[in-house]
């Protein structure tokens, strides 16, 4: 057993995938809570790289240069009470990473295949000892395309544009028209890319979560989770 008192063959890796704005970084963090799992937040990783991109100057056309300081780069993730942090080379980029600034350059630098191949290594090693919750684009479909639960979250893109101003409005100046338009054109650059396009793996669970709100979405998954486990165990 383990320090949760939970057998370590009830553990298993949670997939989460879906478009910008679903809401998915804070569901999957609650998953995890509920289920005293890991939370690996990956938009943060590659949000995280961007933003250190945009601080060198390194544009996301030249792919070899962003490939090779990438893989320089140690990046770790640190969790904490409300909030996972991410290190780059030791310094804490949390603060800068949800910035409109990054949110409209990082398809451009997630779609590098030396960054997703960077990042997609590490964070299969992250899943290796099982009780994690993953959240992504390409978790079910590449990066753990084994994950015993695999969830697709989505919401109209009026609703998760809504959802992100409520997030933003505060702290910058932004339209909401302005975010729907940002969030359709991010849909196509995600769904378009060739390296690891955003699909619905074809056994995960596609909930739409336009009328719900997260302690539902949550309750749902952590059900899905459950059900797993305990259909295992039935079979075991």
């Amino acid at each position: 057993m383990d320090r949760q008192g939970t057998h370590t063959y009830d553990r298993i890796n949670v997939a989460i995938d879906g478009p910008a704005g679903a809401g998915k970084s804070t569901v999957a963090r609650l998953v995890a809570q509920r289920l005293s799992y890991i939370y690996v937040d990956t938009g943060a990783m590659y949000r995280a790289i961007t933003w250190d991109m945009i601080c060198k100057g390194i544009p996301a056309e030249d792919h070899e240069l962003v490939g090779r300081k990438v893989r320089d780069m140690v990046i770790e993730l640190v969790p904490e009470k409300d909030v996972q942090k991410v290190l780059i080379n030791g310094e804490d980029v949390t603060p800068h990473i949800r910035s409109l600034q990054v949110s409209g350059q990082v398809s451009q630098y997630s779609k590098i295949e030396g960054v997703r191949s960077r990042l997609s290594h590490l964070q299969r090693q992250m899943a290796l000892r099982k009780g994690v919750v993953m959240d992504g684009r390409d978790i079910g479909t590449t990066v753990l395309p084994d994950a015993e639960v695999k969830i697709f979250m989505t919401a109209t893109v009026e609703e998760r544009a809504l959802r992100r101003y409520k997030e933003l409005k505060d702290a910058e100046t932004v339209t909401l028209q302005q975010l729907e338009h940002d969030i359709a054109a991010r849909d196509r650059l995600d769904e378009g890319r060739e390296i690891s396009p955003l699909r619905r793996a074809e056994d995960a669970i596609l909930l739409d979560t336009t009328h719900m709100d997260i302690n539902q979405v949550v309750e749902a998954i952590v059900a899905h989770c459950g059900s797993h486990v305990n259909g295992e165990r039935n079979h075991s």
